[in-house]
């Protein structure tokens, strides 16, 4: 296993880091910071904003080795020390980047002071689905999944309303490299903390999409449940008409619910 680089993007307004709690914001398969724009602004008033692309996706330089979900954990923590060694952050993530953010409980729980799962859960899909689908890419390119994607990612309706945001991260999926993606679906094969999230002692909101297929509210609840076995607190909250892609289909709601628990979870 080679230990994956993920590089940041500074979503919210530029100056000193350090002055407002610091949040960091993780990707889709398939996407890119772009995912997190606008929740992003809504909440930069208040918040440093740090986004990191995965492997081969957006600005992360790609990989030629596999690697787990638990080692995207680390370079979530690595890219953290690199621009505010030792900080304690609060943290939102987005289906893998989602299930990064409960390796991110697990593992370096000392430093989160918040976490909020978005469309995510603690196993997802099927280890075969993430297999034959790493290697169509592996053979043919991001742009074989496009058409699946945009049927998963977007509640119904979305692409004719917002064209513009749709179109971008659409985008993202076809410029990311083919290896990079297969080797996240790769990860996702193995995923599964389902035994461990009762070790997940931060505070955490489970956030799903109504129309979400890839990780529907059930998925929420159940992860919620598991935090909750071990004593932890998880709250679960559900969006109408949203698909997989919370932050790009709601930002206002996400940035809102976001806002709020950030806010109560601070210390």
């Amino acid at each position: 296993m080679a230990k994956p680089t993920v590089k940041g993007v500074l979503l919210s307004p530029q100056r000193e880091l350090g002055t407002n709690p610091l949040v960091v914001v993780g990707p889709s398969l398939g996407t890119s910071t772009v995912l997190w724009t606008e929740t992003a602004a809504l909440l930069g008033a208040d918040f440093d904003v740090i986004g990191w692309d995965l492997p081969g996706h957006g600005i992360s330089p790609t990989v030629t080795e596999g690697f787990d979900v638990a080692e995207l954990a680390d370079a979530v923590v690595d890219l953290v020390d690199s621009v505010s060694p030792g900080a304690r952050f609060h943290y939102a993530g987005v289906s893998l980047g989602g299930a990064t953010g409960l390796q991110l409980g697990i593992k370096h729980g000392d430093r989160l002071l918040s976490l909020s799962v978005q469309c995510s859960g603690a196993k997802l899909g099927t280890p075969e689905g993430w297999l034959e689908r790493a290697e169509t890419v592996r053979k043919l390119g991001t742009p074989v999944v496009i058409q699946g994607s945009a049927e998963r990612w977007f509640g119904p309706g979305f692409m004719d309303r917002q064209p513009d945001i749709s179109s971008r991260l659409l985008h993202a999926l076809r410029d990311a490299d083919r290896f990079g993606y297969a080797f996240c679906c790769d990860a996702l094969a193995v995923f599964d903390v389902r035994e461990q999230l009762g070790s997940i002692t931060v505070p955490t909101q489970v956030i799903a999409g109504v129309e979400d297929s890839v990780a529907p509210p059930s998925v929420a609840e159940e992860t919620a449940a598991g935090i909750r076995a071990g004593g932890g607190f998880a709250a679960v909250e559900t969006l109408d008409g949203v698909g997989h892609l919370a932050p790009a289909e709601a930002p206002t709601a996400v940035a809102g619910l976001m806002r709020t628990f950030m806010k109560e979870n601070g210390r």
